[in-house]
């Protein structure tokens, strides 16, 4: 008899790590990590973000965070409002995956194009596909379906791939992707696959970016770095820009 598959939990289905021992547990930083973290015996002030997008993979995302030695606040799509996050003035966002399109997350597009410009931003999945359409791409159909299927990126070590090898593997939840051909001037693609499918954006003035793959996915190589890349970067920008929802700093 064949082994029962393993199957991913549907995206619409409730998210786990509800309740507070889950939360600790998700947070916790592990040993195991401390190789991930930052080296400083400080707590830091500041939080970082996550926008749900009602997906089972936010409290990955939320996971690998707490063992980069983040502070984490989760907010659902339709649960916050922009004031409330300038009020918040988190060191840098992450646009968790989700279910649907764009026009499905909530406040995603337009926390990216109201506050994009001072708060450093990172799209995940259907997150990097909010950054593309908000910015005047279009997202449109893949050509296959990629649902937990891993695949080869290639890049020129731009944005978050910064030392990062090229190509490693990763895992690849998803139907839509923005669509490259007519991608716009303020958008570059900063990530691919080896049939050209976009898995990577940045935005050529805002601290944005976007990876249509899963770096919290266990199948993905170098998840950890990525999301620390990003982090250094935000933290880089927040010190010599704007304090969120502010006048931009020449």
């Amino acid at each position: 008899m064949a082994a029962p598959r393993c199957r991913r939990r549907p995206a619409s289905s409730p998210i786990p790590f509800r309740n507070k021992s889950s939360w600790r547990l998700a947070t916790k930083r592990r040993p195991c990590c401390r190789r991930w973290r930052r080296r400083t015996e400080v707590d830091r002030p500041d939080v970082v973000l996550v926008i749900d997008n009602y997906d089972s993979f936010t409290y990955n995302l939320v996971q690998y965070l707490g063992e980069l030695g983040e502070r984490v606040v989760v907010h659902r799509n339709n649960e916050i409002t922009l004031g409330e996050i300038t009020e918040l003035q988190p060191v840098a966002v992450v646009l968790s995956p989700g279910p649907g399109t764009p026009g499905d997350a909530g406040i995603c597009k337009d926390l990216l194009l109201e506050l994009g410009p001072t708060l450093p931003t990172l799209g995940v999945c259907l997150g990097h596909q909010c950054l593309g359409e908000a910015y005047g791409g279009r997202v449109q159909r893949a050509a296959q379906v990629m649902h937990g299927k891993v695949s080869r990126i290639l890049h020129r070590e731009q944005s978050v791939f910064r030392g990062l090898p090229s190509p490693f593997t990763a895992t690849r939840y998803h139907s839509l992707v923005v669509e490259r051909n007519d991608l716009p001037a303020d958008l570059e693609v900063t990530a691919w696959t080896e049939d050209g499918t976009v898995m990577g954006l940045r935005h050529r003035q805002h601290p944005l970016a976007g990876v249509q793959f899963h770096p919290e996915s266990i199948l993905t190589e170098h998840g950890h770095e990525l999301l620390a890349s990003f982090l250094q970067d935000a933290r880089a920008w927040r010190n010599t820009h704007a304090t969120v929802g502010g006048p931009i700093a020449e």
